[in-house]
């Protein structure tokens, strides 16, 4: 009897194991084919990958150009592609070696040594290409490739796709239920791929595939097989306000100053759109969110310092009769005591220049004695505290924005008191002020137009395939900002000051071609570190203006900033490419 319980025994486990086997086969094959285990695997995509060779002609995601519809993010080019089956046959080598412009000898080693579709990393003409299609040799086309440029570039406002089931499930559930997406998708994870992502989300690649068996060899012959849509509509193209050229200037020269925590954006006045935005620190793509540099600190409020003075002028020339013929003792700080640095008696004019901390700490109190909410007022018609970026209906979307990860600025937390000596430090950019570098372009902006105030636009129009539009950004005026024209008039001529007088602050840019207004702002950001937030805000042309610009060093020592020189010289490229445009 032992021996029969015994067998009794094997087989039940036998038959426990079959089950659990035939269960997990059932699981595989027939249950989650399509989501299989905590990484949601698609098994049946996996399985076709395995036996498919193939090569990816475009993505299927929509692309960003520039201004004038120069791609931003990727190229076109018309290439060889050879698949590893043509080594086994016999085909004109030398003809198509001639074509792209090597020996013969090199062709069939690159061939040889490829175990996927190889590219020919060189660029053939049209005429090239249809004359290496007419020879219909299996396994070799000429066809357009499009290249990803590896993503670095305007990188911060453009920002990165990836992988990502959450955020697929969360955007596109229905469309990953009715098939139309895969978990392999790719989808926006920051900047405008994010914001754009509905638009951009990829709805078939283009690609030539063949079917291979475990050694390689084609399964089913030598037909290699095209697939994707060949729609005139889709994808689209986002098309930017960057300009190419300048954006690849204003990194070349943030980069080559050694500036490692801030950066620079310039916009277009006549447009309030953005021709250049450069953040640093570079995005790393292994850990973007690991050193904080995915972050586009173009778009985040930090401590202003002395730029902010440029509001209090607006609400003293506006709200404090005469203001513009009083003198101010300027021996001394904002508490009264002695300054640090003796400047005397100064007029206004000359106390903006200058940048004096005991007329503007004055001037704080004298407008918070009339109205104790003054400087959050005249903050918000300069633009200061409401985001800058453009912001609508967008089809179905209720508040589309288009730069969803911008911050908008402070004056006051909610819990302080507005003490003399508070109000005092609000006044000279200091204790709870922030604002952001777009946000100060624009304030920038605002003035140099003659006080309208509008939203930035960093997208001007989505674009069918064909180049048709499918939605166009209208020019808006900024919610609750602008300046009346004969404010905005006499603050030209204080940002003027500070760039012409002889003891301006700005006074190292008047020797640039184009003539500069602005303000320079030094906040104190740690006592103990004696680190600050060095920044430089203004506008040029100064007679007829078109850029603003705003650059910033952040936590940096004040003797070690990049400010100035980066300033400087993205003003001197701007007119140099500008002559450069206007001799085409």
């Amino acid at each position: 009897m032992k021996p029969y319980k015994r067998m009794k025994k094997l087989a039940f486990i036998l038959l426990c194991f079959m089950l659990i086997l035939v269960a997990r086969l059932a699981q595989i094959q027939l249950i989650q084919t399509e989501s299989f285990s905590r990484h949601h695997i698609n098994l049946i995509e996996a399985s076709v990958r395995q036996r498919t060779q193939e090569m990816v002609i475009d993505d299927g995601r929509g692309k960003f150009v520039d201004q004038n519809g120069e791609p931003l993010t990727h190229h076109s080019s018309l290439s060889l592609v050879m698949f590893p089956f043509l080594k086994e046959l016999k085909w004109p080598s030398d003809k198509v070696a001639s074509f792209v412009g090597m020996s013969e000898y090199t062709l069939k080693d690159k061939l040889n040594k490829a175990s996927e579709p190889v590219v020919i990393e060189k660029e053939i003409t049209e005429a090239e290409m249809k004359s290496i299609n007419s020879l219909k040799i299996p396994g070799l086309f000429a066809v357009p490739l499009q290249k990803d440029d590896g993503g670095h570039f305007a990188e911060h406002l453009i920002g990165l796709t990836g992988q990502n089931r959450d955020l697929l499930v969360e955007r596109y559930d229905e469309r990953l239920k009715e098939g139309e997406l895969s978990t392999q998708t790719s989808v926006g994870i920051t900047g405008l791929q994010s914001a754009f992502d509905e638009f951009l989300i990829q709805e078939e690649e283009s690609k030539l595939l063949y079917h291979v068996d475990r050694q390689g060899n084609p399964l089913f012959g030598l037909n290699v097989k095209y697939t994707g849509a060949p729609n005139p509509f889709y994808p689209v193209k986002v098309k930017t306000t960057l300009n190419k050229e300048k954006q690849s200037a204003v990194e070349k020269i943030v980069d080559s100053s050694g500036l490692k925590q801030g950066g620079a954006v310039l916009v277009n006045i006549e447009n309030n759109t953005v021709e250049a935005l450069v953040s640093r620190p570079e995005i790393n793509e292994v850990k973007p969110y690991g050193d904080g540099g995915v972050y586009n600190r173009m778009l985040i409020p930090y401590t202003p310092g002395s730029v902010f003075k440029t509001v209090i002028a607006t609400a003293a020339l506006e709200q404090l009769p005469n203001v513009e013929n009083r003198t101010f003792n300027c021996s001394t700080n904002i508490y009264g005591k002695k300054a640090q640095k003796d400047q005397g008696t100064l007029s206004f004019h000359d106390s903006f220049a200058e940048s004096c901390n005991a007329t503007f700490g004055q001037l704080g109190k004298d407008i918070t004695a009339k109205d104790e909410h003054m400087i959050e007022t005249y903050a918000k018609k300069l633009g200061l505290t409401t985001k800058a970026g453009w912001s609508g209906e967008v089809f179905h979307l209720q508040n589309f924005a288009q730069l969803p990860e911008e911050k908008k600025g402070m004056v006051w937390t909610d819990n302080t008191t507005k003490s003399p000596n508070a109000i005092s430090q609000t006044s000279i950019g200091q204790l709870n002020v922030k604002a952001s570098p777009l946000e100060l372009a624009n304030m920038m902006a605002t003035i140099g137009r003659g006080g309208k105030a509008y939203e930035v636009r960093a997208v001007d129009k989505i674009q069918y395939k064909n180049g048709n539009t499918l939605f166009s950004f209208p020019k808006q005026e900024l919610e609750g900002g602008g300046i009346k024209r004969e404010t905005a008039e006499k603050l030209q001529m204080l940002l003027t000051g500070v760039v012409e007088e002889e003891k301006g602050t700005g006074r190292r840019f008047a020797s640039l071609p184009y003539e500069v207004a602005g303000k320079s702002g030094t906040a104190q950001i740690s006592d103990k570190k004696a680190l600050v937030n060095k920044w430089f805000a203004g506008y040029f042309p100064r007679e007829n203006p078109k850029y603003a610009l705003v650059v910033v060093d952040l936590s940096v020592k004040d003797e070690e900033a990049k400010t100035n020189g980066v300033f400087y010289d993205i003003v001197n490229n701007v007119y140099e490419l500008d002559q450069q445009s206007k001799r085409k």
